[in-house]
């Protein structure tokens, strides 16, 4: 684990260039460039709020902002996830000819998507104080959540951007996974409105515990369950040093793959 952090040392400049490839990439030949990331949430977002207050009769006040808070760290993670799953399957030919530590991939896939995020983010503050909300000192617990997803997200994309090598129809799996998991996740209902006997299936799943946390501090102004965040925060480093693990393990043939 501490060669992880000297390799990132080393290679810092090959981890920023990555870094501003994946930014730069995702968006190269739109005429809009970055400003899609403000474009796409602020279209799903008036999609969500029409369909289910209006047609689905959801009744929970400030819908909107309170599906904002959610929706743009699940679509952060969602697409953070899909792209990092196949990180490493689309630079195999750079794999085959040049040395340097392979786990600057996945690392750059998800820092780009965080950095996505962040410029979102504005959009999500945008709603919050024009829409009557405004914002409380809690607010100044989001880094901290921020980097929890970010922990959660580069373990999980470790995994499936190395077993992608292997096994190429993995991402076509994980697209059907996240689509089935955003309905296992309290992001356009709340906790209150699932049984009982159902919520548990739920508190399994850890964005369920990072969503919450983004709604307390945001959308009900706050203090969350610092009690969830600190084991969510175990699991994260522990999913983090398993997926490193796994990572460097299947690492060693990459090369023949491609």
């Amino acid at each position: 684990m501490v060669q992880l952090f000297k390799n990132l040392y080393d290679y810092r400049e090959l981890l920023k260039t990555n870094v501003k490839k994946e930014i730069r990439g995702k968006y190269k030949g739109a005429w809009l460039g970055v400003f899609w990331s403000l474009l796409n949430p602020i279209l799903l977002l008036v999609v969500y709020s029409i369909i289910f207050p209006y047609i689905l009769r959801i009744q929970i006040p400030n819908y909107t902002m309170y599906l904002c808070v959610a929706l743009l760290p699940w679509t952060c993670f969602t697409s953070t996830i899909q792209q990092g799953t196949y990180a490493v399957v689309v630079n195999g030919n750079i794999i085959k000819k040049v040395y340097f530590p392979r786990e600057i991939l996945p690392i750059s896939v998800v820092t780009s998507g965080v950095v996505n995020f962040l410029i979102t983010s504005l959009v999500m503050f945008g709603f919050l104080i024009f829409g009557g909300l405004g914002l409380t000192p809690y607010a100044l617990l989001f880094p901290i959540i921020l980097l929890l997803q970010f922990i959660i997200m580069i373990g999980i994309t470790f995994i499936l951007s190395a077993v992608t090598v292997y096994v190429r129809d993995l991402e076509h799996l994980v697209g059907l996974g996240l689509m089935v998991l955003f309905y296992g996740t309290p992001i356009v209902y709340t906790m209150d409105s699932i049984p009982a006997k159902l919520a548990w299936i739920l508190n399994l799943n850890p964005m369920t515990h990072i969503i919450t946390a983004y709604r307390d501090i945001l959308y009900y102004q706050q203090m969350p369950n610092w009690i969830n965040l600190g084991i969510l925060a175990l699991v994260g480093v522990a999913l983090f040093i398993v997926g490193y693990y796994i990572f460097k393990r299947l690492e060693r043939n990459f090369a023949e793959e491609f």
